[in-house]
Order: structure tokens, then sequence, then C-alpha cells
């Protein structure tokens, strides 16, 4: 752990300019990205600039044509292993409910309103914030044994192209953790679940409704296919995590059938199932398609495939892991409550852990359950300014 002395950690932490936070975050929710629609190019742009106006080495990688990861650094005096700070650029469609355009920020004493202002534009703002911090000091001779990198992925509200593109090509060098800038109102969550979707398509054989021993209806197996995902449902209930529960099934969409009269030809379910750290989304498919044969749903007309289409790993971080005692630590120095625990959401942190071995946790700014995803969705300033002091004292902290 760190040797700066305290008092010079808290002269740092207290240079971060909220004026600056706030108009980088109004810039990035200027700027729409929104997903789906793969429009995350020009937020990028504007987050690409600001960190070069702030003298980062930035680079730009397409996941997707049009849709560019960014890497920003901050490089210490020496080359130990870094932290990395991950955001992502795009926000989920406006919807409707909001009270003025979504996309041109407003404040309210010390809310700022727009779309992505919580998920997470605020959260990537304080993240700059705080490098910026850093930088200057490193310049006046402040000693970092690593650097300092930001990781801003494209897509991870639909299909993570943006972090799989990262896996496939890390950024170099070694880690001493990850701390993942989704708002959790400033708490350190050291686990997360993860999430998968399923397509689930029932074939049956049409008939007239008359005679429906004729057919093979493919909504009546369909529906017994929920029951089975009901029975694993509770099977996993009675058995929880401390931390993070236990996995569940969702069946979010559905649509069959060719006309009242006639017995259903097709049903198609779009199911989500989340899933508990070391979970592994072929084997939850397989295991259902041996279900739902064992059960005789499929066969006599009926066929039924089951096809995962999105895979986000979950994870957990030892409670006693320096990152979660660093980054716990930070907040409550930064003069905020903050607990360490687990969420039942999903983020692009369980691939940093899983897949590039970084140890994980998110903490960040926002409510991502009162806010995220909702209309007026907005992020009190303060908060943000608290979050960009603890990424200062949380990266001095393991660096």
């Amino acid at each position: 752990m760190s040797t700066h002395p305290r008092e010079q950690v808290d002269a740092l932490a207290g240079t971060v300019d909220a004026d600056r936070i706030a108009s980088l975050t109004c810039a990035l929710v200027a700027a729409p990205s929104v997903n789906p629609g793969g429009t995350e190019e020009e937020a990028v742009a504007v987050l690409a600039q600001a960190c070069r106006d702030a003298g980062f080495d930035v680079e730009l990688s397409e996941a997707a044509p049009g849709r560019p990861n960014l890497i920003a650094t901050v490089n210490g005096d020496a080359a130990g292993p870094g932290l990395m700070i991950l955001g992502h650029s795009d926000v989920v469609p406006a919807g409707p409910g909001w009270s003025a355009d979504p996309f041109v920020p407003r404040r309210d004493g010390d809310l700022i309103i727009g779309r992505g202002t919580s998920d997470m534009k605020g959260g990537i703002a304080s993240a700059v914030e705080a490098m910026m911090v850093i930088a200057r000091a490193v310049e006046q001779g402040l000693r970092v044994s690593g650097p300092v990198r930001l990781v801003v992925t494209v897509d991870e509200e639909e299909h993570g192209v943006g972090v799989r593109h990262l896996v496939e090509n890390p950024p170099p060098g070694q880690y001493v953790g990850c701390i993942v800038a989704e708002p959790t109102r400033l708490d350190v969550v050291r686990g997360c679940r993860g999430a998968s979707y399923f397509d689930i398509e029932v074939t049956g054989r049409a008939a007239h409704s008359g005679r429906p021993s004729d057919g093979a209806s493919a909504i009546d197996a369909a529906a017994k296919v929920i029951g089975l995902i009901g029975d694993d449902q509770r099977r996993m209930a009675a058995d929880p995590d401390p931390l993070l529960g236990y996995g569940t099934w969702n069946v979010g969409t559905i649509e069959g059938g060719q006309g009242i009269s006639v017995v259903a030809p097709t049903c198609s379910m779009g199911v989500d199932r989340r899933l508990m750290p070391g979970e592994d989304v072929t084997e939850i498919g397989r295991r259902l398609s041996a279900e739902i044969g064992a059960a005789g749903i499929d066969g006599d007309g009926i066929e039924v495939s089951v096809t995962p289409t999105m895979y986000l790993p979950g994870f957990a971080t030892d409670a006693d892991h320096p990152l979660v005692t660093a980054t716990a630590q930070a907040v409550i120095d930064s003069g905020s409550p903050s607990t360490v625990g687990g969420w039942s959401a999903a983020c692009d942190g369980g691939w940093t852990s899983s897949a590039l071995g970084i140890p994980t946790v998110v903490m960040g700014p926002g409510d991502i359950n009162g806010q995220a995803h909702q209309p007026d969705e907005s992020v009190p300033l303060s908060e943000l300014v608290t979050a960009a002091q603890a990424y200062v004292r949380a990266a001095l902290a393991l660096l």
C-alpha cells in the first residue's frame, strides 16, 4: 500500500474541481450515444478531446465500425502494476416521461439532469477529473508506482461488443485492480452477478383448432418450458449465496401462433438468466435442453432449441483484498459513508475479473436503482466530486 502522507493525499483530493466535472458530464450527455443504435462515436470524441486536453495518452480502438473503445493513461514514474478505471460510453434510449429534452443537460440545484448522468457519464467525468489531479501531481514530483488508466467501452447496455474487444486486445501491463465507475451511490461492490440471454425457439405442427389433436402446439410446449424454468428458479432460491443471492430466470418476451383458429406452429421466447460467479452459459443451456428432453416436451411434432445470445460473467473479490479495503477507505476519507457488499446488477467488471484476471470492484456516483434507465435521470454534482476525490485517494493508496 502507498506511503503517501495523509496530508499530501488530502491536499490533492481537495483540488478536485466541481465545475470541470459538471462541464464534462454535460458535454457527454449532449452527445447522446444511444444503444441500441451504435452511436457512441460522438460521445467518445468528446471524451477523447477532454483527455488529450488534460495531457493524457489517448488510444482509440474500434470494437466495431464507428464504435471505438477509449483508453486514456496517466503514466507514473515507475513501471509497476497500474490501476484501471472502467466505464462505458453508451446509454439506453430515453423513453417516455421526460419533463424536458433528455439530451439537453440541465441543472436543478445540486442535480445534473439528462440521459446518462447517473449511468454513467457522470462517473466517467469524475474519473477524468481524478486523473487530471494525479497527472498534475506527477508532473510536480509525486511518485506513483504505475499508471492510472481509464478504459471506456462501447455497447455495455446491449451485447458487450466493446468489452469483448477489450478482452481480445487488452491494454498493456499488469494491474493492482480495476474500479468500475458504475453508479453504486459510492458503496463498494465487491461482487456482481453476471447476465446471459437465451433465444428459445419452439416449432410445432399446425392444425385446425377444431381438431387440435391433429397438430402439436408450440405454445403449449413453450408453457411447459416456462414451467421447467420456474422449477429451476425455486431450486436456486432455496440455496442463496450470502453475498449475491442466487441466479434468476426471467422470460422477457414471447411471441407465437398463427391465428386463433390454428394450432400454433411456432413460439419464440427471449429469456434472461442472471449468473452466479463461475457459472457457464453453455452448460446452463445444455442443462435446460436436457431437462426439456427428459420431461418429454420435445418429440411428437415438437422441436425446441435453446441458444445463448449474450453472456456477461459474474465475479466476486475477497472482502479483505487490498483493492476492496483501499477503495472503501478512500470513500470514507472523502466524506461519504460507504458499505461493502454485492450487487444484483451486472457490469463489464465481470470480464476484467474473469477474463483478464484483474481484481475488480464497482464504485461510482449515481443510483443504479433510483435513477439509471429512468425518466429525468439525474446525479448530484456533490456526489460526482466525492467520487473524484475517492478515485484520487484509492489510486494513491494502491500505487
